[in-house]
């Protein structure tokens, strides 16, 4: 039987249907995509070595009784941290249910029933998983076996892998774990084709055939045949054409992209979770990185991170309107990215301050600075295209002072002096134990946070935040420290609001890497611990309510008596 149309696919191509209603569906799928592209290797690998069979002949036996973190850990001899984001992530799908006692720094997971009927199924990921260790099928490049067993997973998919009709909650497993094998297939390669132009190259064309633009057009029929199953192409014989949902879904292929640059981290999750925790990291100095395509995950974060950047603009405009004496000589991008934000901080600047009229005669000192040379050649280039003069060097979020010394002595201008900006970075930093843990912290922190493998107590992970936030606070007072960053939420929340949230890929992709998002509200009180208390009149969180995975904060010292 031919595998129906999502509902959230069935819903957009309805008619008559209201727009906001349409794109609210799509998005929904985007979401469900993304929950997908890192369940399946997480589940997968649970499956492969019995930690989902053990949690189910436990919850036969006494169900509703939490299964311990520690005691999971020493059965299957696993790394406790990463173990513990696995399990996180499953929770956020609604299949277990997460049972955290901070105060006692224990944790444990139970089943639930959608869990008993979704665990069981978890053997169907195998086939798409096996895709994330292969080369991509890349839009020009032929890549028979990837492409030969790509369309094998789709064929797969297209029959519903014969799982039989069912109602309630095994029917909603059943279009859960279906749509989990839809994303693993098809994000990878939308993102791949979003990044290479392909999309514009169809669009600019009221119709196409695969040979006028893949080298091996018989590998690559299955995919496009696969997306107008999906509704996004209109297949007409041997030529192809977008329809509005293939329009809406390639216009946010960057959407994608950030959560299939860490493929290379899913493809060897089994060791991750069972094996060396620090393989990943264990490179030659100047080696490419293992865990992340850093030139997608650099073109994603751009994208994505687009859309928060107007929020901002009141804010900046403000500040460079005011006196020249109480405007910063500059700003500083911290982990600048691929430089878009500093792009747009000085087009806002130019077109619509004081500042921007007399720039000739006070000239803003511009610097970009990143961990990552990557990030760095793509912020030159960038910039240089836009015409726009500044520093770009490189800086460790985690180092202020020889950031600070590095720009007095080479550039002869103070950190202080400079509006310091970032996106999306602090959760990123590199870790380092507290040097001064807070006595009896109890952490709010929902999150699953590791290091190499080793499991975190949330109280250390709220006070390596403090102590990280206060080494810049010498630097901030004057101007402040503007910031958009990423947080996580509860996982009962987040199963509870499936195809609303991206949470559960944030989770994944971020915990198996080391990286430490939490609540917002959690950011913004360990903020104000640190001497930097966040300034209402600039928070923003998107979306602005409990479900918010972003914020924007600008963190000051309340006796700078500085306003903005």
């Amino acid at each position: 039987m031919p595998i129906a149309p999502s509902p959230t696919l069935s819903a957009a191509a309805a008619a008559p249907v209201r727009p906001a209603s349409r794109n609210a569906a799509l998005r929904a799928t985007i979401f469900l995509h993304l929950d997908g592209i890192t369940t399946a290797p997480v589940a997968d690998a649970l499956h492969r070595r019995g930690v989902l069979a053990h949690l189910l002949a436990a919850d036969a036996a006494a169900p509703d009784v939490p299964v311990a973190l520690t005691d999971l850990t020493a059965t299957f001899r696993a790394n406790e941290g990463y173990l513990n984001v696995a399990l996180r992530v499953l929770a956020a799908q609604g299949w277990l249910t997460q049972h955290l006692d901070n105060a006692a720094d224990t944790i444990g997971y139970t089943v639930t029933p959608v869990g008993r009927a979704a665990l069981p199924l978890a053997g169907l990921y195998a086939d798409v998983v096996a895709l994330y260790g292969l080369p991509p099928v890349h839009p020009r490049l032929a890549a028979p076996d990837s492409a030969r067993r790509w369309a094998s997973v789709a064929a797969r998919l297209r029959t519903r892998y014969d799982l039989p009709e069912a109602d309630g909650v095994q029917g909603a497993a059943h279009t859960q774990v279906l749509r989990h094998i839809e994303g693993a297939l098809v994000g990878p390669m939308v993102a791949r084709l979003g990044m290479s132009g392909m999309f514009h190259k169809y669009f600019m064309e009221s119709s196409f055939r695969p040979e006028e633009f893949h080298e091996a057009p018989d590998s690559f029929r299955p995919v496009l045949d696969f997306l107008a199953h999906l509704g996004w192409f209109r297949a007409r014989g041997e030529t192809y054409e977008f329809t509005d949902t293939g329009l809406f879904f390639a216009r946010r292929g960057a959407a994608y992209g950030v959560t299939v640059s860490y493929l290379p981290t899913f493809a060897r999750l089994d060791g991750l979770l069972f094996g060396d925790a620090a393989a990943l990291w264990n490179v030659p100095a100047g080696a490419p990185e293992q865990h992340v395509d850093r030139e997608l995950n650099v073109w994603g974060s751009g994208g994505a991170h687009a859309g928060y950047f107007d929020v901002i603009d009141g804010l900046i405009i403000d500040l460079f309107n005011r006196p020249i004496d109480e405007q910063p000589r500059g700003i500083l991008d911290m982990g600048c990215g691929n430089g878009a934000f500093l792009e747009h901080l000085f087009a806002v600047i130019e077109r619509h301050t004081l500042r921007g009229k007399l720039l000739d005669d006070y000239p803003l000192f511009l610097v970009g600075a990143d961990f990552n040379q990557a990030a760095l050649k793509v912020t030159r280039a960038n910039l240089i295209k836009a015409d726009i003069w500044a520093k770009v060097i490189w800086g460790d979020i985690g180092q202020p002072d020889r950031l600070a010394q590095d720009l007095r002595e080479n550039y002869d201008i103070g950190l202080s002096d400079l509006l310091n900006v970032r996106t999306f970075l602090d959760h990123n930093r590199p870790w380092l134990a507290p040097a001064t843990p807070t006595p009896g912290r109890v952490s709010t922190s929902t999150g699953a946070f590791a290091h190499r493998g080793a499991r975190l107590r949330n109280a250390d992970v709220e006070d390596s935040l403090r102590e990280h936030l206060a080494r810049w606070t010498p630097y901030v007072q004057r101007f402040g420290l503007l910031l958009i960053e990423l947080h996580t939420l509860p996982p009962a929340l987040t199963a509870a609001h499936l195809g609303r949230t991206p949470a559960t890929a944030y989770d994944a992709t971020h915990g198996f890497s080391d990286q430490y998002i939490v609540e917002v509200d959690v950011f913004r009180r360990i903020a104000a611990e640190a001497g930097l208390p966040p300034d209402p009149r600039a928070f923003r969180r998107f979306p602005d309510s409990d479900l918010a995975t972003v914020s924007i904060n600008l963190l000051r010292a309340p006796e700078s008596g500085n306003r903005i």
